[in-house]
């Protein structure tokens, strides 16, 4: 196989590189009593946007205990699903804000009540760590019990006010600019393979399924593009995806729904947290992998002042829970984008991929990747269309007044904030066609101009990751690895044809036809 990297030329984007921004510890207080939306003037420069639209009341009620928490959260899994629960409430209030109990509720969350945020105004309200703390609010109204992460506290549950934080996050970036030499290889050897195995169940069956096909491709990527080490050289084999699939469940059971009946499900996920025993020995099989693998981060530990404990458990977070968990949710979310774009948007991708790495001389650089225009925008529209995490949290650290299109709002410090992301990503005051898939929407200067809208890695598409922010610190990462997937697909396929059905974590997808390249 040629080469298909050429890394010594071209840096890796530059959010691997942060500027360190250190945040000072900020004092807030949270109000344990139920809020209501009167209360005095609040600070002018507590104000988001421009100051000048009215001061409206929060609409929305939580009901009454135990009921309003139980009604909205059957209506969220069960009556409405989570979409249609929101945009219902939008129309009953005339707001994209409004006050809401969010699941679990029950005996899992002792509050379920926020303020939802659901338009691209203000929405980004959630990624100012001046005005929101994100301390234990990474999953929400809960947060799942620490025996599942080893007794620590991982960074995704930390505000970058402790201490900690800055620590961890300097790790990861240490992890990801370790990799940056491995990634184009492994990812074009890893999914090669993936593409030869499907193009042979898909001749033996008529169909081929991705999903299972992809769980184990990321894994086995991240393994060898992070650590260097091929899970089936070790005592893990090709176990990773079960083990973890199972230890995200235990983590957000009380967020998902399978499909069971609401009699079974609810006292099963939805009323109290699986007992974390259950998965021990399974997360302790994932907990040795990367400890015996991540022996270069380690000694990266050990001078941060990280013990090498906290740190596998945090580098075990945050490739299995954050990055293989993204990539279980991204790739076939663009696999069914993209497969019902229809053959000319194929057709125009495979022409402007191979044409680039033609002219460069067969080799695929970071260069000749930001010369893909549509490749670059049909990324970027997938993870506006269809966010792999469509949920993100704060609590107001002080009195705030939050703004959307058309008014403005009081919320109190120690307020929940809550952001439905497709919602916000999808807000038609921002994006025209907004509930259309456009594969060249960021194509272009105008289109550029949009990116700031894009709000999947907890922050702006146009922003970069601090050790001082909550932003995703494999954001460039995921972007990559993103068009590298668009990339491998379009070089071997002029076209495909799919069958999407439903599943607990994005999409499942079965590939129908794979039309290998003509030209």
């Amino acid at each position: 196989m040629a080469s298909s990297s050429s890394l010594s030329s071209t840096p890796f984007p530059i959010s691997l590189y942060p500027k360190t921004v250190r945040s000072k510890p900020l004092k807030f207080r949270v109000l344990t009593r139920p809020i209501k939306a009167s209360g005095s003037d609040l600070a002018v420069e507590n104000r988001t946007g421009s100051k000048d639209l009215p001061i409206r009341s929060i609409p929305g009620s939580y009901g009454l205990p135990i009921v309003g928490p139980i009604s909205d959260r059957w209506d969220y899994f069960y009556n409405q699903g989570p979409e249609e629960f929101f945009k219902s409430r939008i129309r009953k209030y005339d707001s994209t804000v409004f006050r809401v109990n969010m699941p679990p509720g029950a005996f899992i969350a002792e509050n379920p009540r926020v303020v939802a945020l659901l338009d691209g105004k203000s929405f980004p309200v959630l990624f100012d760590v001046d005005k929101v703390e994100k301390k234990d609010i990474f999953t929400g109204t809960y947060m799942p019990s620490t025996e599942l992460t080893g007794g620590f506290r991982i960074l995704s549950y930390l505000d970058p006010s402790e201490p900690k934080h800055a620590k961890l996050k300097t790790l990861l970036f240490f992890l990801l600019k370790s990799a940056r030499n491995r990634i184009f290889p492994e990812f074009r050897a890893t999914y090669s393979e993936l593409f030869d195995s499907l193009e042979k169940e898909l001749s033996l069956k008529g169909k081929a399924e991705f999903g299972g096909s992809s769980d184990a491709a990321a894994f086995n990527f991240l393994a060898k593009a992070f650590y260097g080490t091929n899970p089936a050289d070790t005592k893990l084999k090709a176990d990773a995806p079960g083990l973890i699939t199972k230890w995200v469940l235990f983590n957000l059971h009380p967020l998902l729904t399978a499909g069971l009946p609401r009699i079974i499900e609810e006292p099963l996920l939805h009323t109290f947290s699986l007992p974390p025993a259950l998965v021990k020995s399974d997360y302790q099989r994932l907990y040795d992998f990367f400890f015996d693998s991540a022996g270069e981060i380690l000694v990266e530990a050990d001078k941060l002042g990280i013990s090498r404990e906290e740190a596998t458990h945090n580098l075990l977070f945050a490739t299995c829970f954050n990055t293989w968990g993204g990539m279980k949710i991204l790739f076939p979310n663009m696999v069914k984008r993209i497969g019902r774009a229809g053959q000319k948007v194929h057709i125009r991708l495979a022409e402007e991929i191979r044409s680039v790495i033609k002219s460069n001389g067969g080799e695929l650089t970071m260069g000749s990747i930001e010369k893909m225009e549509l490749t670059k925008s049909v990324v970027y529209e997938c993870l506006r269309f269809e966010p792999p995490v469509p949920a993100q949290y704060g609590k107001a650290k002080k009195d705030l007044v939050i703004e959307s299109h058309d008014a403005a709002f009081k919320v109190k410090a120690g307020e929940v904030l809550y952001g439905y992301q497709p919602l916000a990503t999808r807000d038609p005051k921002i994006f025209d066609k907004a509930d259309e898939f456009v594969p060249e929407r960021f194509v272009g200067e105008e289109g550029e101009k949009l990116l700031g809208n894009v709000f999947w890695s907890n922050g702006r598409e146009t922003e970069t990751p601090t050790v001082g922010n909550k932003q995703c610190a494999g954001k460039d990462f995921v972007v990559l690895v993103a068009r590298l997937f668009v990339i491998e697909l379009f070089r071997r396929y002029d076209s495909f044809d799919i069958e999407v059905g439903k599943s607990a974590l994005g999409s499942s997808v079965n590939f129908s036809s794979l039309k290998k390249a003509s030209f």
